[in-house]
Formats: structure tokens, sequence, C-alpha cells
């Protein structure tokens, strides 16, 4: 996700990245050095941040919608989308707080709608679950000796989203479950030939659920009427790393690509017949690249608009997904 860094950082997320990473950019004929420039940013579109700055609230507002376009088989084979087709509009938040210069606090609130043919709309716009995250700088940057920012996230998924004894299919956006997630992020910034900054952020997500939810008739899981039992998201997480090329202090192409998984849900109880019922469902991947461009009136204020493009996994949607966000540091 988006957020503004104002600090520069150089380097990379480990020895061996740091030197992948500077041996490419000096096998293709330029010259990096330490980031000084005033470049501003306002993120790429899939890579979380680190820190904000002590008494400083970033809030940015996304907004996208999602169509399929086809799915991936289970061996990696690209088919055609599944009919009838699941779109949503979403909107969601993130709210960034620093509570010190090494140590933030974010929450992420997410506003869904959806619609199916053949199986209505939401009833209204529906809240998911709510993602709240403690950030903390492990490493602060040194451009002069080449050393990024790394920063340490622990937080938790809160089932604020509607799962169980739901009037439509349409408004199941959570999972009911606590979520336990962490991350490990990195970000070094350098200056090529021309004064044009060039952004890296790595980043690996992992996620695990700590509780499971109790069901009833129609939840989020697929079940219907007359089910009781229980259902728990499986693991899930995402790698990837994220670029941002300066043209000018205003104008930024991003460009995220990452990788995406997760396992199967599980699901264990009876049916409206009283037949036990003990599933997990089929594990899913995803490769994205992610294309986007960032203007910045200043160094307060941004907006950032691309879409995520899916080219490769296996059991999942391949999605359409263009989508803006604005991005403010108060």
């Amino acid at each position: 996700m988006i957020a503004r860094i104002q600090h520069k950082v150089c380097g990379t997320s480990t020895s061996f990245i740091r030197k992948s990473g500077f041996c490419l950019l000096l096998a293709t004929g330029v010259f990096v050095s330490p980031a000084y420039a005033d470049q501003w940013y306002t993120g790429s579109l899939v890579s979380p941040s680190g820190t904000t700055q002590k008494g400083v609230l970033n809030v940015e507002p996304y907004s996208s919608y999602s169509q399929p376009l086809g799915r991936f088989g289970s061996h990696g084979q690209t088919l055609p989308a599944t009919h009838p087709m699941q779109r949503m509009f979403t909107n969601s938040t993130l709210w960034k707080y620093g509570i010190s210069e090494n140590f933030s606090i974010q929450v992420h609130t997410i506003v869904n709608y959806g619609w199916k043919h053949n199986d209505g709309h939401s009833h209204g716009p529906q809240a998911g679950d709510m993602p709240v995250d403690l950030i903390y700088r492990l490493i602060r940057p040194d451009p002069t000796r080449y050393i990024p920012a790394f920063n340490l996230f622990a937080g938790m998924i809160f089932p604020t989203g509607n799962y169980t004894k739901l009037g439509s299919s349409q408004d199941g956006m959570g999972s009911g479950a606590y979520v336990f997630r962490f991350a490990l992020t990195e970000q070094s910034t350098y200056t090529l030939p021309g004064h044009h900054e060039l952004r890296l952020r790595v980043w690996n997500w992992f996620r695990r659920a700590v509780t499971s939810a109790k069901l009833t008739d129609m939840t989020s899981y697929g079940t219907t009427n007359g089910f009781r039992g229980y259902g728990q998201p499986g693991m899930s997480g995402q790698t990837g790393f994220s670029l941002e090329y300066g043209i000018n202090q205003k104008w930024v192409l991003a460009m995220d690509l990452a990788r995406d998984w997760a396992n199967g849900s599980t699901l264990r109880g009876h049916d409206q017949s009283g037949a036990y019922i003990h599933k997990t469902g089929a594990s899913e991947t995803d490769w994205q690249i992610s294309p986007a461009i960032e203007y910045n009136w200043n160094a307060r204020w941004g907006i950032i608009v691309g879409s995520p493009f899916y080219f490769a996994g296996h059991n999942k949607n391949i999605q359409a997904s263009p989508q803006f966000a604005i991005n403010a540091v108060f």
C-alpha cells in the first residue's frame, strides 16, 4: 500500500540484494550514488511503507474496481472467467500516525460493494476486516554508508466484516477470525544521472489465523442455510519489490512485482441434512505486476493511478483492478 516516507535511504534489504541491485545498475551502464534530492513520492500501489515522522498523520484513501478476466487452473493454465462474474467496488483507507521517530501505528479501513448476475447485490456498502499494525524501524538509514531503512510490522486483522447469517452471499466480506500478520520491509533510494531519484522497496508479508469463526447458515465460506460449524482462513503471504523513478520532483513512474500465496480455508461442521463436512480448499498463488504513475502537488499531497496485471498463478482469478489513491500528510 502507498504511504509517504519523507526520509531518504540508500542500500538494499540484505547483502545479497544490495550487491545484486548495485551490480544490475552498473551492468546497464548506470552509476548510482546516495540520494540527496528533495524528491516527492506517494509510494507505489502495492508496497508497504515504514514508519512516518513523530506527530505526523498520513491518510491515504484508495478507490478501485475489480472484475475477473479469466482464471488460472490447478496446473497454471489460463482459462476463461467463470460466469456469473463477481464484480466489486472497494474503498480502502490507510491511517498512519507517528508515535515516535522509530514507532508508528497503522489502521486500514475497508468498505466494499459487490454484485454478481443472478446472485444480487450487497445490502449497501459492507465493511471488511480491519488490519491494525504496529511498525518499528529496526535500522535507521545512513545514505553516506549505503545503509537502508528496515522496518518490522506486527499486527492483527480484526474480524469486523460480516461473515455469518448472511442475507446475501454478496454481504460476506469478512473471515470471522483474528489473523496475526507480520512483515519485514526495506527501503533504499539512489540518485541516477540527471539527478533522477530511484527508490527501491522490498517486503515480505506473512499471515496466520489464530482463531476460528463460528458459522451459521449462509456464510462467507460458501455454506448455505442449515449449516452449523466452524471455518478458518489458511495461511497466506506476499513477497515483492517496487521501483519508483522520479521524472522530476512532481512526476514519478512506479512499478511493483509481487507474488501472492494462500493455503485453502478449512471448513468443518454439519449441513442441513446433518451430514458431517470437513474439507480444506485448494491453495492459490499468483504473480502480479502493477505499473502506475504518481503526481505530487507538494511534499504533503499526491495522487497515484494504475492497475495490477496478473500473469501467472494457479487456482486464482485473473483480475482487472484499476485504482487510484490520494496521499495526504498532516
